[in-house]
């Protein structure tokens, strides 16, 4: 297990965008944190009453938005005009180009969310957009599928080989995950903290792991956490 501690990952404050970066993004790079297997980019962005991005592109990758605090308003190219609120999750599959803007429609509040780019198994396919809500009680004391290359057990399907789980825990709840040890595991505190596999974790640390066949987590103090599941 690789751990690295929130103060160390990458930081850009725009006045109404602070935005922490896991992985070199834009302006930050940094030859050690590329991404890690085929998951490219983990923003933790905060965007402040009335902000947002203006409309923008993207091509082959598989973003998912993963909204914290507040709401996210999104219009894009495909025709879809939506308001994510918090606990709500959305997938968009640039594949050969979609344009998008993202706003915080708050005028006294500021909004969060998790920005995650994960590289497809294919280059140029069809654009694709999928948003779902999960309510606390199903990740509550477990790790509960989000997003998968199939869809599995009402999870978001991502064109990747990639899977993604989000849990809640506090105090004595505990969740536990069967590895393929050949496969690339990351994991994401977001708020709180917890223990993975014995390691104490706190809000906005992460830790990557290889060669591990189970993860195990425990000792939550109102923690909310994302564990990927990536290629080799």
């Amino acid at each position: 297990m690789d751990v690295r501690k929130s103060d160390e990952r990458g930081f850009a404050d725009h006045g109404w965008l602070r935005s922490y970066h896991s992985f070199s993004f834009a302006a930050y790079h940094d030859p050690a944190h590329m991404g890690w297997g085929n998951l490219r980019v983990l923003n933790d962005d905060l965007i402040a009453p009335d902000m947002g991005f203006a409309m923008h592109g993207h091509r082959d990758m598989e973003i998912i938005s993963y909204v914290v605090e507040g709401a996210l308003a999104h219009k894009d190219s495909l025709g879809n005009v939506t308001t994510i609120p918090a606990g709500d999750v959305q997938r968009m599959s640039a594949g050969r180009g979609v344009m998008h803007s993202e706003f915080n429609p708050a005028s006294d509040a500021r909004a969060r969310l998790l920005q995650i780019w994960i590289e497809p198994l294919q280059r140029g396919i069809d654009p694709g957009y999928e948003q779902r809500t999960f309510a606390p009680s199903e990740k509550r004391g477990r790790l509960c599928l989000v997003a998968s290359p199939d869809g599995a057990h009402g999870s978001m399907t991502v064109h990747a080989d990639a899977s993604l789980y989000a849990g809640l825990l506090d105090g004595k709840e505990s969740a536990t995950l069967t590895l393929d040890p050949i496969r690339k595991v990351y994991v994401h505190v977001v708020r709180g903290a917890l223990s993975a596999n014995g390691q104490r974790l706190m809000a906005g640390d992460a830790a990557k792991l290889t060669g591990e066949s189970c993860l195990t987590l425990g000792n939550g103090e109102d923690a909310e956490v994302l564990v990927f599941d990536l290629a080799p």
